[in-house]
């Protein structure tokens, strides 16, 4: 679990794109289903079903065994998408940006809530996590946000506590992340990395080594029905990015964009 810091921080991200998110409000407004009902009967839902739960304290306190199915799920037909996005923490994100004031990391932050914004406006079910690496016996996996959390203030204080660090061992990530979403129920089940270098790690003198780890990573998560997709920050290193995710991967030029292009990204990939 990843450590907390100030949430105010991210909602002062959020509110330097307050004209982009203005303008996707009608997007997501347009993709939004409408239709939503609620599971009943279940022993683990999302919240309590009230009449149900009354009527099993009224058999208990009766001298009968109440029915221990007292929770609910509200659904959202129509759409039915998980997400995972995993952001890459290696040290390279605390490098400035060219002519800004602003660092990789600050925009990847900046990107990140405003994809959070949005997958939660629709109602998306969705996971945030970041990786870094020194070593194979070190790999990192901060959980920022579970597929069960509310996109709130304690979410947002993790990502706004991010610091990178070390190296970028791609592929053991990328297999965690698997394991999560193939537990998943939803239909459709999307896996998105954002990452500005290729894979890398100190104790590896062949960079094609885990090159090749990250690419038989992947297409192990496609055979097993997770569409994977890279977000790459760094063009000069596109070729080693293409030989893992192959077209699978959208570059950003200019890094100060890509709030934008995730969302839109996003929007594209699950419309």
């Amino acid at each position: 679990l990843h450590a907390s810091g100030s949430a105010s921080e991210i909602d002062q991200l959020l509110d330097n794109h307050k004209g982009l998110a203005n303008r996707l409000r009608q997007v997501l407004d347009l993709l939004k289903p409408q239709d939503r009902y609620r599971v009943r009967y279940l022993e683990f839902g999302s919240d309590l079903d009230l009449d149900i739960a009354l009527q099993a304290y009224t058999d208990w306190r009766g001298g009968h065994t109440p029915d221990p199915r007292i929770e609910q799920h509200h659904v959202t037909g129509g759409r039915d998408i998980a997400t995972s996005l995993l952001m890459d923490l290696s040290a390279s994100l605390n490098d400035p940006i060219e002519g800004s004031d602003k660092t990789i990391l600050s925009v990847s932050q900046e990107a990140v809530a405003l994809l959070g914004w949005a997958m939660d406006a629709l109602n998306d079910d969705f996971s945030i996590a970041g990786f870094q690496s020194n070593t194979r016996d070190q790999v990192l996996y901060s959980h920022i946000k579970g597929f069960s959390e509310a996109w709130d203030d304690s979410i947002k204080a993790r990502l706004a506590a991010i610091e990178p660090a070390y190296s970028t061992r791609m592929g053991a990530a990328l297999r965690h992340a698997g394991e999560g979403l193939k537990a998943r129920k939803n239909a459709k089940k999307l896996l998105l990395i954002l990452t500005d270098g290729e894979p890398s790690d100190i104790d590896v003198s062949d960079p094609d080594y885990l090159i090749a780890d990250a690419r038989h990573a992947v297409t192990q998560l496609q055979a097993q029905g997770i569409f994977v997709w890279c977000i790459h920050l760094d063009p000069k290193t596109e070729e080693q990015t293409r030989a893992v995710f192959g077209d699978h991967t959208t570059i950003v030029d200019r890094i100060e964009s890509l709030p934008e292009a995730l969302t839109s990204l996003f929007l594209r990939l699950t419309n």
